[in-house]
């Protein structure tokens, strides 16, 4: 569960910087045209602080963590979160800095694909996980209930 909690932690900051550093470039380099280094900042608070925190609760209901598949979804997940926003970042600075698009090597859209698809196999194992793991708790409402019922009787 920490993971997931200093994930999050990680992306926020990461997330306010980047869009106080768009801010500020594009005033320094007097921009004021359309920039992929406006999408930074809600991209890294959205798919990085946002799903973390989900990504935790889910954790604390469903026993996440400290499985392979936790695991693989999570390096599988921020790397393509990484590579994404970071080719962001090189096409938005790029563009402030006066190349258009067909100055910009091709390179970086291709890699932002790699990044994208690095984030869909992390989404899927995460799926498949929770998946798993909502079929097992779907099994246990009797234990549950019978657990709740003696808790009632001894109380009671």
């Amino acid at each position: 569960m920490r993971r997931s909690y200093y994930a999050a932690h990680v992306y926020m900051i990461v997330g306010v910087l980047s869009g106080l550093f768009y801010r500020e470039f594009t005033k320094i380099k007097d921009f004021s045209g359309e920039t992929q280094l406006a999408l930074m900042h809600t991209h890294l608070l959205a798919l990085g602080m946002i799903v973390f925190l989900v990504v935790l609760v889910l954790d604390k209901v469903f026993q996440l963590s400290g499985t392979r598949l936790f695991t693989a979804f999570f390096w599988f997940y921020n790397v393509g979160i990484a590579i994404s926003t970071g080719m962001m970042g090189v096409h938005g600075i790029l563009t402030v800095l006066g190349r258009d698009e067909d100055h910009i090597s091709e390179a970086v859209p291709l890699t932002a694909g790699l990044g994208h698809i690095l984030l869909t196999v992390g989404l899927i194992l995460l799926f498949v996980l929770l998946g798993k793991r909502v079929s097992e708790h779907a099994r246990r409402p009797e234990a549950t209930e019978t657990k709740n019922d003696q808790a009632e009787a001894t109380s009671g």
